[in-house]
């Protein structure tokens, strides 16, 4: 049988179940990646279950979101994250090295491997011929205790690639047109295989570019094949004994098709506040701007910021801009310091921030009020920014230098300067910076550096046999994890306390919902309701366990997005959706739902029957679980079910 690529990948690591899509499997982890806004927990989470070391061939801790360090609480928690590392076997990545996907990329990322990631933009690591999936923490956790991780299997994608990439156009603009025609459900339940002779003209950062915001598609995984580009990146990183072929079959064949003609393509920008809301640059050209930024794992590239340099270069930005440069790693940063672009950058008015995440995430380069920020970021959920009304629009760096110099929205084309070609260094600096992992008799001896701002995870009952709840909140369509529980400066420090950090939930949608979550926990917790794509964004297993903190039981949507469903799951609540979605109409927020015999109907069955008291009539809902997955839900979540499995 001749197999696409994401088929070999699955075929080598299939540890149950059959490769039919729809039906669950589990696969074995070669590699794992943890970052500090979620690995604090991640480690917590191996401490309690008493991990010796780690059982992957690799495993990541980097630090790269909470990098501000304002008071005490980041630098413990890199502190005891370093600890943890030695601890329990890992990689470290310390402040500054840079952003977890692209350092990743560089240092780790073997062809043929699978990558699980408590990061939703794991899947950057797709360009190099990898099956890399993004993940609740737990679900890490437990990779990293050598555990499959279990999926259901996705339907594959293939996306015929053609032609080259016209001036001004870069691989940004290829992830921008996915969206423009698939939306942010689109590729929900698949994995996306590109293919096809535009390969030849894609470097394998381009790749990475089109593979991390297969994220926003709401993609299982995003698969490119281990090539001779590959092999290219590879050996220019010192790795080329890494490198090994993987490329479809011949008469390898899809689940479902399309065809991008790159020659065709032309500037695309996502408008607010959602990266599938796309359209021609020229559609919008002349919207004012106050900021333009480039960076993050979205536009990671050497090429990305020396094009930027070189549009600048010699000019100035308008006045009144604030042109943000976000360092996306320190080989990256050194290198365009050798080659003078940092210098064409500054010189024409940019601030220089360093390697990190930052702004992506909310963590500093928030907008001004009232204004429209430009950026090469991977989202512009409401909030993400850091400012809760604000503006932002998603585009290529081309987009972004020229808007910086002109001061609104500009279509690229229609500068009258000639596009500039850019390639890489040919004596390229290579920065292995990593701290390696420690050997186990060492790693045995270590001890875990807490600081105060770390707090356990508070136990957690199991499935009650009767639900008396009250339908807490009720949100629309397509509601983010960073609407669930924000990123930021002001939010993340507390990401191993979850009392605290539990304080932010939905404020952005209902600022009371924390207070009466509370109050609701004393009588048997509370419901939230919801549209399509529920929970779509961030992998952060946070917004799940938050809303459980404060008494959530049930949630009741018309669909998820993959990841917060698992971490539903994961953290013992209930995951259900509508049968009839026109019943989302009849719960409104108040009415009281009553879940009998619970425990027998939720084991025997995918539907269960929610007695609507204000109402006194009855609607199905379901859940199509898994009978491992109803087994963790039974025990009231992940850590319960595995502290019974290890007694």
């Amino acid at each position: 049988m001749a197999l696409n690529v994401a088929q070999k990948l699955i075929n080598k690591h299939l540890k149950s179940g059959e490769m039919e899509p729809g039906s669950e499997i589990s696969l074995d982890i070669d590699q794992t990646l943890t970052q500090d806004a979620t690995g604090t927990m991640v480690m917590l989470e191996l401490e309690a279950m008493g991990l010796d070391y780690a059982k992957t061939e690799a495993s990541a801790q980097y630090v790269d979101h909470n990098l501000i360090q304002v008071d005490n609480k980041n630098p413990d928690d890199h502190l005891f994250l370093e600890s943890a590392a030695q601890r329990f076997g890992l990689y470290y990545s310390r402040p500054g090295n840079g952003v977890s996907h692209p350092v990743h990329m560089q240092r780790l990322a073997v062809p043929g491997k699978t990558l699980l990631g408590s990061d939703s933009h794991t899947c950057a690591n797709g360009c190099m011929g990898m099956l890399a999936m993004g993940a609740g923490g737990i679900d890490v956790a437990m990779a990293i205790t050598g555990e499959p991780f279990f999926i259901k299997m996705p339907e594959v994608m293939g996306v015929k690639l053609t032609g080259d990439l016209p001036d001004w156009v870069s691989a940004k603009d290829v992830i921008l047109e996915m969206l423009r025609r698939y939306d942010v459900k689109g590729g929900v339940g698949k994995i996306i295989e590109y293919y096809g002779p535009g390969l030849d003209n894609l470097s394998a950062m381009d790749r990475h570019v089109i593979a991390n915001m297969g994220a926003e598609l709401g993609a299982t995984a995003t698969v490119f094949p281990s090539d001779n580009e590959v092999k290219r990146f590879l050996a220019q990183q010192d790795r080329e004994d890494d490198w090994v072929e993987l490329v479809a079959d011949n008469g390898a064949t899809y689940d479902s098709y399309d065809e991008i003609n790159l020659s065709e393509l032309v500037p695309l920008i996502a408008k607010p506040s959602s990266p599938g809301n796309v359209v021609p640059v020229s559609e919008i050209a002349g919207t004012p701007i106050y900021q333009s930024y480039i960076g993050s794992s979205a536009n990671p590239g050497y090429r990305d910021f020396a094009v930027a340099a070189e549009i600048v270069k010699g000019r100035r930005i308008a006045d009144g801009m604030s042109f943000d440069i976000n360092p996306t790693s320190r080989q990256m940063l050194t290198n365009l310091v050798k080659e003078f672009h940092i210098a064409s950058l500054l010189q024409a008015g940019a601030r220089l921030h360093q390697a990190g995440c930052n702004g992506c995430i909310g963590m500093g380069q928030a907008p001004a009020s009232g204004r429209n920020s430009l950026r090469t970021t991977p989202r512009n959920f409401p909030g993400r920014s850091g400012t809760s009304e604000d503006s932002v629009f998603l585009c290529g760096p081309e987009t972004a230098a020229v808007s910086a110099l002109t001061g609104e929205i500009t279509d690229p084309r229609t500068m009258d300067f000639a596009y500039p070609k850019v390639s890489e260094p040919s004596d390229p600096n290579v920065e292995d910076l990593l701290d390696r992992p420690l050997p186990p008799e060492e790693a045995n001896r270590v001890d875990l550096v807490k600081g105060s701002n770390i707090v356990s995870i508070p136990e957690m009952g199991d499935l009650p046999d009767k639900l008396e709840i009250p339908v807490l909140l009720k949100v629309g369509d397509n509601i983010s994890t960073d609407e669930i529980l924000a990123g930021g400066a002001r939010v993340l420090p507390y990401r191993s306390n979850l009392p605290e950090i539990s304080k932010f939930t939905f404020e952005a949608v209902d600022s009371t919902y924390v207070n009466r979550g509370m109050e609701s926990k004393s009588s048997g917790g509370h419901a939230i309701v919801g549209g399509y794509n529920y929970g779509q964004g961030s992998s952060r297993e946070h917004a799940a366990l938050a809303p459980r903190y404060l008494g959530l039981r049930a949630a009741i949507v018309k669909d998820y997005a993959r990841i917060h469903w698992q971490n539903l799951i994961n953290f013992g609540i209930l995951p259900l959706k509508f049968t009839n979605d026109a019943d989302y109409d009849k719960l409104t927020q108040g009415e009281v739902l009553t879940f009998s015999n619970l425990r027998q109907q939720f084991m025997e069955g995918d539907k269960l029957t929610a007695t609507l008291a204000d109402k006194g009539e009855d609607i199905t809902v379901e859940h199509n679980l898994t009978p491992r997955q109803k087994d963790i839900i039974m025990h009231g979540g992940l850590i319960n079910w595995i502290k019974e499995k290890q007694v």
